[in-house]
């Protein structure tokens, strides 16, 4: 149960004075509905109102703060025009400028022969000093901050608002029991919780906003530590539960591999040995299998899969969309026919009698493996006994549905996680900490590089000119259109008018998917493309370009600088599956910003998807980097893990040797660190306390 400490500061923003119901809703668009929620959301700038000068001497362009005596009010003829309201020290004049504005308000904030303190942006027109809409009118002996936070917003939320919202959730926030050492906190010279909130969301300079001011090098180490006990809390939980030997004798992966018409590379043998030793053990296996782009994992997974099958036991594949579903299917059935083993799908369109004999098959354990998508998930899945399963492109599953899975077996299921993402060193630890890791280097035989170009959009003509010549002579191509915004609406009129654009240049050839097809037409134009009868797809970034077709060799992607580096090097890894050689173009519009730069040339030079990954970190951040900002799964507030790395690794000591004296957390440390963890939404992690 959350520590009664914290209840002020779970309670809902609508308590504050002032917040409404639209309010509220605004306010939970950028920040949340809860107390706790906006003392997390930090200020992203800071308005400095302590330039003070005589008007005669204010430089336009500058927010000034200056004290005047109101001369005239000077209202328009025509409504159009602004309201003015003249005023000057004394030394010089300046217009206060108003925009549809009401009389009675302006006299009443700005009566004639009064004196106020105003502070906005000076600006000169016509030679003339004036400052349109002042962000404060206040009488002399009112107290007018001097440096005020800035705070994300959306449309109709003015910032005033968010920031009296924060400053009441901050007088919300009790004095804490510290959870953290007291000589670690010395020799940083940290400020204990409560201060270092206050103090982060009281910038004076620029300065005081970087993530490695005392207060927020504080606050991240809170969030990684809550991050890193409740990982290894986790871990613990799932590996005191008694898990299962599964031993396979060999037979039907020696099929399956016989069928196979290349060999097992080194990096592939070593991954499948330590899954392989995993299953044997008693224990149950929390493994995660990091590979690039076509580094062969869908053949581990199947022979891990078929281990289990040997051991008398049931597998499950879970892919995060349908056509990737689809893509294992046809990927695994070749190798499940020659080892004789017994495959079905289930996707969400499976519906009737079709899915009620796969049901009923799979509950008297008359399928072996079963691939599927979230319908997994569903209630009426029930397995005879689930022994293992195999979750691909983790990071768009939360940690809860991968809890979900392993709940289907009768007795607890081992866990292998797969992505094509490869992830940066310290992003495992925070993503992935309650696993083991086992990492593919290197492509599978056959795989060449692929030839990278980076060109203006100016050369859009050239590039429709190189595949015409290329599809002439039976090549195949992809066509990724812009991210033009988190919108599948704009995403796909942008694709459309792309699409019809190639079929007047280059003929009928030219096909087009994306999100918002039915899943059958969407298949039917995959289908064309693999057959040839398509040879150029046009595709938006909702849909997942996961389908593998060998005889893709060329992959264009428009707008190239609005990806991310992992997002362009999974597009990138669609070609160069087949023997001929592959050539990504990436199309960017000038100018160029320098991030965007950087990560075409990052792109340019190197093809190794773990170099990529950490460059991409580093460029972007671990939200974007994982999908996440979508997903909300490890969604940092305080931590940025680009500029708060090694904080990371001693967050990860500091929990081991915690648990290491304190399993339960019952010192008085350990009852400060149950608030840490519940403050921080950790609350999974407690429950597996056995006194919590």
């Amino acid at each position: 149960m959350r520590p009664a400490i914290l209840f002020p500061l779970f309670a809902e923003i609508r308590g504050l004075p002032g917040i409404g119901p639209r309010l509220e809703k605004l306010i939970a668009q950028v920040a949340g509905r809860r107390l706790v929620d906006l003392i997390f959301d930090l200020p992203v700038g800071v308005i400095d109102r302590s330039y003070r000068p005589k008007l005669i001497a204010a430089e336009a362009g500058r927010i000034a703060t200056v004290t005047v005596n109101v001369l005239d009010h000077l209202p328009p003829y025509d409504k159009r025009q602004p309201y003015r309201v003249r005023c000057s020290d004394d030394t010089a004049a300046i217009e206060l400028v108003f925009f549809h504005a009401k009389a009675d308000y302006l006299n009443q904030i700005l009566p004639k022969g009064s004196r106020r303190i105003i502070s906005g942006r000076v600006e000169r027109f016509n030679n003339r000093l004036q400052m349109p809409h002042p962000d404060y009118v206040v009488e002399t002996d009112a107290e007018m901050p001097l440096h005020e936070p800035v705070y994300a917003l959306t449309e109709g939320l003015p910032g005033k608002v968010v920031v009296k919202a924060i400053r009441g959730a901050l007088e919300k926030v009790p004095a804490m029991p510290e959870w953290q050492d007291a000589s670690f906190l010395k020799a940083r010279s940290w400020p204990p919780f409560a201060d270092a909130m206050r103090k982060a969301h009281a910038p004076a300079h620029e300065a005081d906003l970087a993530a490695t001011t005392p207060e927020r090098l504080r606050l991240a180490y809170d969030e990684l530590l809550a991050n890193q006990l409740a990982l290894i809390l986790i871990r613990e939980h799932m590996r005191a539960a008694k898990g299962r030997v599964l031993k396979g004798d060999g037979q039907l992966k020696a099929k399956a591999l016989a069928a196979l018409p290349f060999t097992l590379t080194d990096a592939q043998k070593q991954s499948l040995a330590e899954i392989e030793a995993d299953m044997a053990c008693p224990a149950r296996m929390l493994r995660l299998l990091q590979g690039d782009v076509g580094s062969g994992k869908t053949v581990i997974a199947m022979m891990a899969l078929l281990g289990a099958v040997e051991a008398g036991a049931q597998g499950a594949l879970m892919a995060p969309t349908e056509i990737l579903a689809r893509q294992h299917i046809a990927a695994l059935e070749p190798m499940a026919k020659a080892a004789g083993v017994r495959l079905a799908l289930l996707t969400g369109r499976e519906r009737g009698p079709a899915r009620d004999a796969t049901l009923e098959a799979l509950a008297k354990g008359e399928i072996d493996i079963l691939v599927g998508t979230h319908a997994l998930f569903s209630e009426d899945v029930a397995f005879r006994d689930l022994g293992l399963a195999v979750v691909d492109e983790q990071h768009r599953f939360g940690v809860h549905q991968r809890m979900t899975l392993q709940g289907k077996g009768e007795r607890l299921t081992d866990v292998l996680v797969m992505t094509a993402t490869p992830i940066p060193r310290t992003l495992a630890l925070t993503a992935y900490g309650d696993m083991d890791v086992s990492r593919l280097h290197g492509l599978p035989p056959g795989r060449k590089p692929v030839e990278t170009r980076v060109l203006s959009a100016a050369r859009l003509n050239d590039v429709v000119e190189h595949l015409r010549k290329a599809i002439a002579v039976g090549a195949r191509a992809y066509w990724v259109c812009p991210l033009v915004a988190e919108s599948e609406k704009i995403d796909l009129a942008a694709a459309e008018e792309r699409a019809a654009e190639l079929q007047k240049s280059l003929g009928p050839k030219v096909g087009l998917v994306h999100g918002q097809m039915k899943p059958a037409e969407r298949d039917a134009a995959m289908a064309k493309f693999k057959t040839g009868e398509l040879q150029v797809l046009v595709a938006t970034t909702v849909i997942e370009v996961g389908v593998d077709v060998p005889e893709a060799t060329i992959m264009v992607v428009e707008h190239a600088e609005r990806f991310g580096l992992a997002q362009l090097h999974q597009l990138r890894g669609r070609v160069g599956r087949g023997a001929k050689k592959s050539s990504c173009l990436l199309v960017y519009q000038p100018p160029l910003g320098e991030t965007a730069k950087a990560r075409l040339k990052i792109l340019r030079e190197t093809d190794d998807g773990f170099v990529i990954a950490e460059e991409d970190l580093r460029l972007r951040g671990p939200g974007e980097l994982l999908g996440t900002r979508q997903s909300g799964e490890l969604e940092f507030r305080m931590a940025d893990l680009a500029a708060h790395g090694e904080l990371l690794a001693a967050a990860r000591d500091d929990a081991k040797l915690i648990l290491s004296r304190d399993p339960e957390l019952n010192s008085p440390r350990g009852e400060a660190l149950r608030v840490l963890l519940y403050l921080f939404g950790r609350d999974e992690a407690v429950r597996y306390l056995r006194t919590g």
